[in-house]
């Protein structure tokens, strides 16, 4: 290889990289939701928060750290399907990104 082409490959790979931190930001923003007057982020976490609590109504903490009653069940499938939604969309461009590669 020589030098020009070594920049080329070195600058399409940083390109790259820095199209899939956007990405990233673009989804994790979208990730973020309001819901019973306060604000959450979708994901892992959260998830596995409502998955322990048993009682129907519990209280959760938001993203601001504020107490909220919310519906134990509703609240996680409300959760889960926004999750869900985020990731598979979040996936198809991820996947369009890598074969413009």
């Amino acid at each position: 290889m020589n030098t020009d082409e070594l920049i080329a490959h070195g600058r399409s790979r940083f390109e790259h990289a820095a199209a899939r931190r956007t990405l990233k930001e673009k989804y994790q923003a979208k990730l973020t939701f309001a819901h019973a007057g306060g604000m959450w982020s979708a994901g892992p976490e959260l998830l596995s928060t409502l998955a322990a609590c048993t009682s129907p109504d519990s209280v959760v903490l938001d993203l601001y750290d504020t107490p909220i009653k919310v519906q134990t069940r509703e609240f996680g499938d409300l959760v889960r399907s926004h999750w869900q939604e985020q990731m598979n969309a979040w996936l198809v461009e991820f996947e369009e990104l890598n074969k413009n590669r």
